[in-house]
């Protein structure tokens, strides 16, 4: 399995570990607004990480075949990230657009706290 497939596997188990929290956190808490606009910002960041992990593939494939190598999908996933933002501009009353916006940057976060937790095992 490439080092690719297995920083995706990491990254996804933490950031279920996440959603799993903030699904509490929405339902046990008074702030359901905010938990769920960290839960559909989050959600939308795993997505993004999925498209990026395909197209990397996808990328690697073409070189090693000679092919032409297309984008890495910065468009769709920009649009993703658009469409999150969209909702909680639509529906303040339920998704709260900080918290949106802190999901959807929640994957550099566990992006970071992964590389050091590897490189501290090394």
């Amino acid at each position: 399995m490439s080092d690719m497939q297995l920083m995706f596997q990491r990254y996804r188990k933490y950031i279920f570990y996440l959603l799993a929290l903030y699904v509490l956190g929405w339902g046990f808490t008074e702030y359901q607004s905010v938990f769920l606009g960290l839960l559909l910002g989050t959600c939308i960041t795993l997505y993004n990480l999925w498209i990026m992990v395909r197209k990397h593939k996808q990328f690697g494939r073409a070189l090693d075949e000679g092919r032409k190598a297309g984008s890495l999908g910065t468009t769709s996933r920009m649009a993703a990230a658009g469409v999150a933002v969209f909702f909680a501009l639509k529906f303040p009353d339920y998704l709260d657009l900080i918290s949106v916006i802190i999901g959807l940057m929640t994957m550099y976060v566990v992006i970071m706290i992964d590389y050091v937790i590897q490189h501290s095992r090394a």
